[in-house]
């Protein structure tokens, strides 16, 4: 059986992987600031305004475009992005690795979640942008609007234990099939909560840059105290 250490040893992952990663963060760290700055000075309102009421029926903003069979499909996705359905999903994942004697990659999960739901409230808390309110809102939220909180962990989680998950598996399909569907499942939250009106877009794409870079970081921080400790 695979140790801990050995899922993420340097072997596994070349050095010139992690000088990519590395630059990907940097570039999303970029991202972010210059996006933040851009709200904050209002150059996004025009795009975040045009795009909410592309989403509603003209004639009354209170109605989303598609049937209502859509609506109870999107407020469906949306849960997948919230603390409970992200919470349970923390419980399965690190019980997986417990039950496969791997119990530092179980507390690895469970430090990243941690790690960036207070990372993703801090960042609510100082910039306090309010939610839209140029349509009705379909679902209940509360704290402020930026960045996007079911993005931004919908994205740590997805992609964190996605990508252990994925490395843990030595069979390329096996991989694609999870990394897949991890990319797939954050999108779909992250749309939702623009199609239920309760997020501006530049909320949610915030969410998106500020969780992957969470995660990459995560990630990389997991993969250097793998190689630094014995495998028990």
């Amino acid at each position: 059986m695979q140790s801990d250490a050995k899922i993420l040893n340097r072997r596994d992952l070349p050095e010139y992987i992690t000088a990519i990663v590395v630059i990907i963060i940097s570039l999303g760290l970029y991202a972010f600031i210059k996006l933040t700055g851009e709200v904050a000075d209002g150059d996004t309102a025009g795009f975040d305004q045009q795009l909410l009421l592309m989403l509603r029926n003209p004639a009354d903003l209170a109605d989303p475009l598609g049937p209502e069979w859509l609506e109870v499909i999107v407020r469906d996705l949306t849960a997948l992005g919230g603390a409970v359905a992200l919470g349970l999903l923390t419980i399965a994942v690190c019980g997986y690795f417990w039950l496969q004697h791997r119990p530092r990659m179980a507390l690895f999960v469970l430090l990243a979640m941690a790690g960036g739901s207070l990372f993703n409230s801090l960042l609510k808390t100082f910039f306090e942008r309010p939610r839209p309110e140029l349509v009705p809102h379909e679902t209940a939220a509360i704290m402020s609007s930026f960045p996007s909180g079911h993005a931004m962990m919908s994205t740590v989680a997805f992609l964190t234990m996605g990508a252990l998950l994925a490395h843990a598996s030595s069979k390329t399909r096996i991989k694609l099939y999870i990394l897949g569907w991890s990319l797939l499942l954050t999108l779909l939250v992250g749309m939702s909560r623009v199609y239920l009106g309760v997020h501006w877009p530049t909320d949610i794409i915030a969410g998106w840059i500020a969780g992957g870079v969470w995660a990459l970081l995560s990630l990389l921080a997991c993969r250097w105290f793998m190689s630094r400790t014995p495998a028990t």
